[in-house]
């Protein structure tokens, strides 16, 4: 990608958010809130392509310090700023995922909701400690009105089970499930999206 278009692409997520405010609804994703159960009391996590930030707030409430990555200068501010207020231990940090090199074994958990690149894989399980959790959501293709029209951002029905060669699948799903982050109160008459998600554990 040359680096107009990275500029661009820049552009285009902070005009997205350009609206947001700290009262912007940043909800945690469905595999995370679900299955927090197999979240560990302490440890560094890391969420990619934040966004808002709904699964970094969610990790950092849990305890953990949590690192979250975008290429929105606009979204990150409003989670920094969040975190400040609520005194929550997250770093945003500016980054273009096609170009970071994520650290060798770094993380007790990271977190992926509505990204799909699938050359990331193997970095993202290589920066998972043994032992680290991986918590992944995304769209199930086939491609869905009202969200991404690029048929390579949708995993396909169980590929999340074959894409990991060093983790071990402890949770597997697929559905229908509304927006992340709708106001509770337009909760019923929110888009719904299939998604897929998964949740593996970096094998010691």
């Amino acid at each position: 990608m040359s680096h107009t278009k990275k500029l661009n692409s820049a552009e285009n997520w902070d005009s997205k958010y350009q609206q947001a405010t700290l009262q912007t609804p940043a909800n945690p994703s469905h595999v995370l809130k679900q299955h927090s159960r197999l979240l560990p009391f302490r440890g560094q996590a890391l969420e990619l392509a934040c966004g808002l930030g709904g699964n970094a707030r969610f990790l950092a409430l849990c305890g953990l310090k949590t690192h979250a990555w975008d290429i929105s200068d606009s979204a990150l501010t409003i989670l920094n700023n969040w975190a400040s207020l609520n005194h929550l231990p997250i770093e945003p940090l500016i980054t273009d995922l096609e170009q970071m090199i994520l650290p060798y074994q770094q993380f007790d958990v990271i977190v992926v909701s509505r990204y799909l690149d699938r050359t990331l894989f193997t970095a993202i399980q290589d920066a998972l400690k043994p032992g680290g959790l991986l918590f992944y959501q995304t769209f199930l293709g086939p491609v869905q009105d009202n969200a991404p029209q690029n048929p390579n951002f949708y995993i396909q029905s169980g590929e999340f089970n074959q894409a990991w060669s060093k983790l071990k699948t402890e949770v597997y799903g697929e559905g229908w499930l509304s927006s992340e982050n709708s106001l509770k109160e337009a909760a019923k008459s929110a888009p719904k999206h299939r998604y897929a998600w998964y949740i593996g554990r970096k094998i010691a």
